[in-house]
């Protein structure tokens, strides 16, 4: 299996063989049909691309543009081909709850934990996609990676659903400062109106904690490993996003045009 180390090494590994690459290739076309290339010692080849570099520091910088913008492309590309392969899961999962139009042209799904820090700077800009775009479908996918705090949070979230008031109680629990523990669950349930015993009741419920054990794996799958995480058309963007970021990946989705996050 390679290393952690490696997979962060490789790409300057492969601009190392570029430039060696380079290196030959100046050599060559500046005498073709030579044996120069083979006849030459380690050290005078690499005086020789040393000296090529210097001359053409340039080359250096396009070699590593050009490798950035072909991983951005492959990257974007297993992205799509991974959501196209799970849409079942990302956007028809019976058991999450969907906010905004039902049946709007286009999803959002974020992954989310209530006590990720990130994921409340993004819940505004959350919100404001949702109340400005009315053909926008948003799907919740409970993703508590936090503790036990968040696992409680969200096993709450999807017992809120069942009386209707998911989105009310997100929303609230996205505008708690501080830890969302145990108690502070229960008193947002209590301060929208919600019937806490049957909450705790629900909570024990298996097919809720099935419905968050497919959204961990769903994003480990997706390589989701922090939170938030959003899916939005057939493009996958991972970290926090502002209200700008999350209309222009709306808009791509919508024009067919692919992400190179």
């Amino acid at each position: 299996m390679v290393s952690a180390r490696l997979r962060r090494q490789w790409p300057w590994l492969l601009m190392l063989g570029a430039v060696l690459a380079v290196g030959w290739w100046v050599i060559e076309t500046q005498n073709p049909g030579s044996n120069e290339v083979a006849g030459l010692s380690a050290d005078e080849f690499g005086k020789r691309v040393r000296g090529y570099l210097l001359e053409h520091p340039e080359v250096i910088l396009e070699s590593v543009q050009r490798l950035q913008d072909q991983q951005r492309v492959s990257a974007a590309n297993q992205d799509q081909a991974m959501i196209a392969a799970h849409a079942d899961q990302l956007f028809g999962d019976p058991d999450t709850p969907v906010g905004g139009n039902p049946n709007g042209d286009v999803s959002m799904v974020e992954f989310f934990d209530y006590n990720c820090p990130y994921c409340r700077k993004s819940a505004p800009a959350m919100l404001e996609a949702e109340r400005s775009d009315p053909k926008l479908r948003v799907v919740y996918k409970e993703f508590p990676i936090l503790g036990p705090n968040s696992e409680f949070a969200a096993r709450a979230a999807l017992a809120a659903h069942r009386q209707g008031k998911y989105v009310e109680f997100h929303n609230a629990l996205m505008d708690t400062s501080g830890v969302v523990d145990d108690a502070r669950v229960l008193a947002v349930a209590g301060e929208i109106g919600m019937d806490t015993e049957r909450l705790k009741t629900d909570m024990k419920d298996p097919s809720i904690a099935a419905a968050i054990s497919r959204n961990l794996q769903l994003a480990e799958t997706l390589r989701i490993t922090g939170t938030p995480g959003f899916v939005i058309g057939e493009q996958l963007f991972r970290g926090a996003a502002d209200s700008a970021t999350l209309n222009s990946l709306v808009a791509r989705a919508r024009s067919g045009t692919k992400s190179s996050e």
